[in-house]
């Protein structure tokens, strides 16, 4: 039995068992070996397949978005019929799409929290003893080094020719909205 707490005499007549005196309850045998953490265990053979399929989710999304036929109003309330989470928390949260020229992917989908208060769960209306905050996500981007032509603060120069060339950062987006009490 693998937990059997009685100790045992072996043919010596030395005690046998748990190991240390006095310690009843623990199993026999050896522990199991220590498991590796996920970051460590596994990194992908080609970064770039990874990147381009996430970027290539993300392209999904903002499609889906635009492409929605669900109402796009921005009033603070929920709506159960929905199936998006969005619409259905008690901090429910719009999308808008978050556009910048100089970084891969240009347009990621951003929430925007419907409202100022939460919904109180048993009126189902806004209650502004609470707060409706966004939540945060670090997503990785590629973010273009030179300036872009025509942009603010970009002096053109006939000096040197800018080869596009990107730089993997990490981009603070909300991705949702809860509620704080």
């Amino acid at each position: 039995m693998p937990w059997d707490h009685t100790p045992q005499r072996t043919a010596a007549g030395q005690q046998a068992g748990c190991g240390a005196a006095g310690s009843k309850g623990r199993r026999r045998g050896l522990a199991r070996p220590p498991t590796a953490t996920p970051a460590l265990s596994w990194a992908p053979d080609d970064p770039y397949t990874t990147m381009a399929d996430y970027e290539r989710s993300i392209q999904d999304m903002v499609h889906q978005l635009r492409n929605s036929s669900e109402p796009g109003d921005t009033k603070c309330q929920v709506n159960l019929r929905l199936w998006r989470s969005n619409r259905r928390s008690l901090s429910p949260w719009a999308y808008s799409i978050n556009h910048d020229a100089t970084r891969i992917p240009a347009d990621i989908p951003e929430a925007q929290c419907l409202c100022t208060g939460c919904i109180n769960p048993f009126t189902m209306q806004e209650d502004r003893t609470m707060a409706s905050i966004p939540i945060y996500s670090r997503l990785p981007v590629r973010r273009l080094l030179c300036p872009v032509p025509g942009e603010a603060g970009h002096k053109p120069s006939g000096k040197k020719k800018c080869h596009k060339k990107y730089q993997m950062v990490m981009e603070t987006i909300a991705v949702g909205c809860t509620c704080m009490f």
